[in-house]
């Protein structure tokens, strides 16, 4: 600990020589070049960030921001091109060398040992001796400290695997501040958080700026650019295309810069025509993996040519919900109807009698539950359809026509890079996104549930997205939609259920309902929305 302490008092010591006699950048990229195969990921990027400020780097998934930062925190060696690091020019071996430069990164999907504790998580590599119990000791106190410093206050003694995910992300950065970070790199950090918990983390990097931190941060989110950021640098097929002072450009011209062409930046739908009823909930009740009832009879319906929105902070029951709706859950009780007929989700085979029945899933966590990450891309267009006879007869696999259909879905979805071989864990996390979003819309289904449609996705693929569902509802299909983003939900929904402890608590009408009383519902404050609870709901499908 000792040590540490000492580490970063010389660091801040080197800071205050460097800034003096080098300027005010706490990094410059000069050239940088890195291909993954055929594909250019960074060509000849420049880049110059300033010590002591919130630089933002945007741009559409696939744009090479990811490859980018990770050859700065030495994930990934550049292969011509240079690093300075206030001042001095570097070649980042690792991780370790990075961090040893004062540079911390934390990542979209998070790099933690579930299994262990906080404390445990954030020493892992960097023990002071053997004895682990005197690292431990030393490393409370200094957790502790950080904790309060910076508004990152998170049980140490508690297991990763029983955190939030926005506990998650205070661990990580407290793990790179904990290894002596004065930059920290954070990529797509909101991605997954509630907007309570990004609104914390605005105050966490507002705080650790003003300590004369330098953050960098990878989002797709320009309303948190524009909030947060002194500079944004834009990033296109792998090109730096411009950077500018952030209050001297605004998000529509960040769209524009990211895509190369204007984009709409807002939701363009006609009016819903609803009819017959398409899928029916009736009394449902779901235990998690632990035994704890999350969802507590819920009921409710949706109809061909309507989409549902169902808001709420995360954790009050919406991911099991809509994995029992999908089979991937069994119900405790109540009754899942499609087309009128009971579906019978019992057994191991439950997601696939009801993909028979004509529902199609997107899942929340694209990672765990959408993909294979080790498969190439034209395998995992095709999970959970394999048995299609498009792909072929009895127990042998076309794969020819397999790997048609995933062209035709790279094509369709703009899936980048377009190459069928790529194993999914090599695409970015919005184009692995639409991986699963184009499986699954491919397969024309009549219900159509989807978690966290564009949860890491830029702006244009976001357009493309809401296109795409918008197009489904008016063609008469039936979707439910859960997600964290309250924009998302409001310009998309028909109608809005609330989720609170398990429960439907309220419905909303998206036109006349403001985002302020949407939030009281969501905090469980019931009567303050358009409509009052499920009385309302049975009325309007009646």
């Amino acid at each position: 600990m000792t040590n540490k302490i000492q580490l970063k008092e010389q660091r801040s010591e080197n800071l205050s020589a460097v800034s003096s006699e080098n300027g005010e950048l706490a990094i410059e990229l000069i050239k940088i070049n890195k291909h993954f195969g055929p594909v250019h990921a960074n060509k000849n990027i420049d880049l110059p960030i300033k010590r002591g400020t919130v630089h933002g780097i945007v741009g559409e998934n696939g744009a090479g921001k990811t490859t980018l930062m990770s050859i700065l925190y030495g994930f990934y060696t550049a292969e011509s091109g240079e690093i300075k690091v206030n001042g001095d020019k570097v070649r980042i071996k690792d991780s370790s060398h990075a961090l040893r430069l004062g540079i911390g990164m934390v990542h979209q999907h998070f790099m933690l040992v579930d299994n262990f504790t906080v404390l445990e998580n954030i020493i892992l590599g960097v023990e002071d001796n053997f004895l682990l119990k005197s690292s431990m000791e030393k490393a409370r106190a200094e957790l502790k400290r950080l904790a309060e410093e910076y508004e990152l206050e998170v049980d140490p003694d508690a297991l990763i695997e029983d955190l939030s995910v926005g506990q998650q992300q205070r661990v990580e950065i407290l793990k790179a501040l904990y290894r002596g970070a004065e930059i920290l790199i954070l990529d797509e950090p909101t991605g997954v958080l509630t907007p309570s918990e990004a609104k914390h983390l605005f105050r966490v990097l507002q705080t650790l700026k003003e300590q004369g931190k330098t953050i960098v941060l990878i989002t797709h989110k320009l309303r948190e650019i524009m909030a947060i950021t002194d500079e944004v640098s834009v990033m296109r097929r792998g090109k730096m295309v411009k950077t500018l002072k952030t209050k001297h450009t605004n998000p529509n011209e960040l769209a524009e810069l990211m895509v190369g062409r204007s984009v709409l930046m807002r939701v363009e739908k006609g009016k819903a025509n609803p009819k017959e009823v398409k899928l029916e909930i009736n009394n449902l009740y779901v235990k998690d993996d632990i035994g704890v009832t999350r969802v507590k009879g819920v009921s409710f319906n949706v109809r061909a040519g309507e989409i549902v929105g169902i808001a709420g902070v995360s954790g009050n029951g919406q991911s099991e919900l809509l994995e029992a709706i999908a089979g991937m859950r069994k119900q405790s009780e109540g009754q899942i109807l499609i087309n009128g007929k009971e579906v019978n989700i019992s057994g191991d085979d439950g997601a696939a009698k009801i993909r028979k029945a004509g529902l199609a899933h997107v899942p929340e966590d694209r990672q765990e539950q959408g993909l294979v990450v080790s498969f190439e891309q034209w395998e995992n267009c095709i999970l959970g359809y394999q048995d299609d006879d498009k792909y072929g007869k009895g127990m042998f696999l076309s794969i020819p026509a397999c790997r048609k259909e995933a062209k035709e879905q790279i094509k369709k979805f703009d899936i980048r890079p377009p190459n069928e071989r790529l194993k999914a864990a090599n695409f970015s996390g919005g184009n692995q996104q639409k991986i699963v979003l184009a499986r699954e819309i491919s397969r024309d289904p009549e219900i159509f549930i989807v978690g966290q449609p564009t949860r890491g996705v830029d702006i244009g693929a976001i357009e493309s997205i809401h296109n795409h569902i918008i197009k489904m509802r008016d063609e008469g299909k039936a979707i439910l939609l859960v997600s964290v983003e309250l924009d998302e939900i409001r310009s998309l929904s028909d109608r809005i259920l609330v989720m609170f402890d398990g429960h439907i608590v309220g419905e909303a009408d998206p036109e006349t309902t403001s985002e302020s009383d949407l939030g009281l519902l969501m905090a469980g404050v019931q009567g303050q929305a358009r409509n009052e609870p499920m009385a309302a709901s049975e009325k309007a499908i009646k």
